[in-house]
């Protein structure tokens, strides 16, 4: 009989579900893309159903329920953390206790309910950063490897470093809270006005805007960082420990000002403070790679935790680090510990082996729902949409590469949906990279979003290093690594420009996804993971001789990644999009006639700004 272990991340942020079958991973996907309801941190009930649902299983099938954390170290942790501060606490304690007397400290009960029975053996409780580091290594290419995981904080944790080996994994240092990076980079995401544990990447985007001229002052007042990536931050300047906040007054007179107000304008101290503490983050993710090479002794490295989601930092690692080759797990955050947890209990608990396979066994990480043409036809003509349809690999791949060379936006829906924060080609926007104008249009009509935000690349894997300084060897298929883009593909500036004035310029061939330090968040495509795609991209390839097109979310800012026909469709009309593809239908908004009516901006209003 097979073994079902599924594994579980919840009430917190980005809940989600995952679920193996003697080891293979079946299926795994966030709570937020069924809800609609943006890192939605409720039990995953909707994503426990797809992922029984997927492995043709009910849950009293299961053999084992794994759970992402130990939730009474953690209440150890706020307890401890409260009454260090008393009274200054209270008002956080009050707000948080509630939950946690409610689902959070009677967590079996709570899962035995929402699943409706208890798994056959038992539940388990690994420790955060032991899901994260499980979900780093053992769907990796590597027989063994360092392991890094950062983030916010866990049960006590907020980095760790370990070393995998077969089917094993150990951690072998840590750094506690409230000493955090996470937290920190965090706190400037409070501080420059967008939303922490979701606005982060907003922080990294910002800062090649800006100058690092705030760096000493970090250096000096908030973070006492050692040669081996270990550090301390001066609480005095932070009030996530016992506030509501992130930030303190002494925090707030360091760098001169009240924090930005969300959605008020820009200014250049922000961007200088984004540039500024990107370096500083850069700085020790650098340095706790390389304690991590000399301590274990390893070639290869993982990476996981919501600091993983940082590229350009990554990008720094791969390029000036010590390790041959990196690995990161592509729903790096809360959400892939559901996997972790998972494979904690497969490997560590049963002791199963582990086979490294040569591309990773993370499948592309399409592991989300799937709808077959019949459905989708059926749901076409119910709305009375007008489409061609393309019964043929080449058919579609050359009409769709046709439309984007004339430049049309296109929602590209194909396949599993992506697990994890990133669009690799299933549920994505996109475009042509080389359209001067591409870049604000997708931000300003399609997306709806700040105009400063980069799109990334798509690059057929074998022309990679024709336009971005990533060697030959390496590869990028989750879109977790920064590189700049090469020399011979840039194009010259005139000097002066500050701010936002730097979009205004024009900087290489593919100007739409060439970011204003001429970097670029890449993802590599290659027809093993996802054949469609790389169809399509050699089609259009073929057209222009050009392997690069922009890439992004199919959704609108403070949606999630739309999940199924239905969500595409909404998204569609809701937006100025031109084209939509659903698996081998194409719909051109230019030749409908009766479309169903969205009000657009009642759509838009219906996601909270993130």
């Amino acid at each position: 009989m097979p073994t079902y272990i599924l594994g579980i991340s919840a009430f917190y942020h980005d809940s989600a579900a995952a679920l193996l079958c003697d080891g293979e991973i079946v299926a795994a996907a966030q709570e937020e893309r069924f809800t609609r309801k943006k890192h939605d941190p409720g039990f995953p009930s909707r994503a426990v159903e797809f992922a029984l649902r997927t492995a043709g299983i009910t849950a009293k099938d299961l053999d084992f329920v794994a759970f992402y954390d130990k939730p009474v170290l953690k209440f150890h942790r706020l307890l401890e953390t409260y009454l260090a501060f008393a009274p200054r606490g209270l008002a956080s304690f009050r707000m948080a206790l509630p939950t946690w007397l409610g689902d959070k400290l009677h967590l079996k009960k709570t899962m035995t309910k929402e699943l409706g029975c208890k798994p056959k053996n038992r539940y388990v409780f690994p420790e955060h950063h032991e899901s994260h580091a499980a979900s780093a290594f053992f769907p990796s290419p590597f027989a063994d490897a360092a392991i890094v995981t950062m983030d916010g904080v866990g049960e006590w944790a907020t980095t760790s470093i370990g070393v995998g080996e077969g089917n094993s994994i150990k951690l072998l240092q840590e750094i506690r809270f409230p000493h955090s990076l996470g937290l920190l980079y965090s706190a400037f995401t409070y501080y420059c006005g967008f939303k922490v544990n979701s606005g982060e990447y907003k922080l990294m985007g910002l800062a090649p805007y800006g100058e690092p001229r705030f760096e000493k002052q970090i250096r000096d007042h908030l973070i006492d960082l050692r040669d081996d990536g270990s550090y301390r931050l001066d609480l005095s300047y932070f009030d996530y420990c016992h506030g509501l906040t992130m930030t303190s007054p002494k925090f707030h007179a360091l760098f001169g000002m009240d924090p930005r107000k969300s959605e008020s304008k820009l200014e250049q101290v922000h961007m200088d403070l984004a540039a500024s503490i990107q370096r500083v983050t850069e700085d020790v993710m650098l340095r706790t790679a390389r304690h991590a090479a000399k301590i274990t002794g390893k070639k290869n490295l993982c990476l996981a935790g919501g600091v993983a989601l940082n590229c350009v930092g990554n990008g720094v690692i791969l390029r000036e680090g010590p390790f041959e080759k990196i690995w990161i797990q592509p729903a790096a955050g809360d959400a892939g510990g559901a996997l972790g947890a998972a494979q904690m209990v497969w490997h560590n608990l049963l002791g199963k082996p582990r086979q490294a396979r040569p591309a990773d066994s993370q499948r592309g990480s399409l592991l989300g729902p799937r709808y077959e043409n019949r459905d989708i036809k059926a749901f076409l003509d119910a709305e009375k949409v007008v489409y061609e349809e393309l019964p043929t690999e080449p058919a579609l791949a050359d009409r769709v590469a046709e439309l984007i060379e004339q430049e049309n936006v296109i929602g590209w829906f194909q396949g599993p949906m992506e697990f994890g924060p990133r669009a690799l080609g299933s549920r994505s926007i996109i475009g042509d990279a080389r359209s001067p104008k591409m870049q604000s249009v997708m931000n300003l009509k399609i997306k709806f979003r700040e105009s400063f935000r980069p799109f990334a690349p798509i690059v057929l894997r074998e022309d990679a290093s024709e336009y971005f300084e990533i060697e030959r060897e390496h590869d990028s298929p989750y879109m977790l690594i920064v590189a700049p883009v090469r020399q011979e593909k840039r194009k010259p500036v005139e000097p002066g420009a500050f701010g936002l004035d730097k979009l205004k310029q024009l900087r290489s061939v593919v100007p739409a996804i060439t970011h204003v330090d001429y970097s670029a968040r890449l993802q590599t495509v290659d027809g093993e993971r996802n054949p469609r795609l790389a169809g399509m991209m050699k089609a259009f390839k073929r057209r222009t001789g050009c392997p690069v097109l922009i890439n992004t979310s199919f959704n609108v800012r403070g949606e999630p990644i739309v999940c199924t026909p239905q969500d595409a469709l909404r998204c569609f009309l809701g937006t100025e999009m031109d084209v939509l593809v659903l698996e081998n239908f194409v719909i051109r908004r230019a030749v409908q006639k009766n479309l169903p009516v969205i009000d657009r901006e009642k759509y838009l209003s219906s996601f909270s700004l993130d």
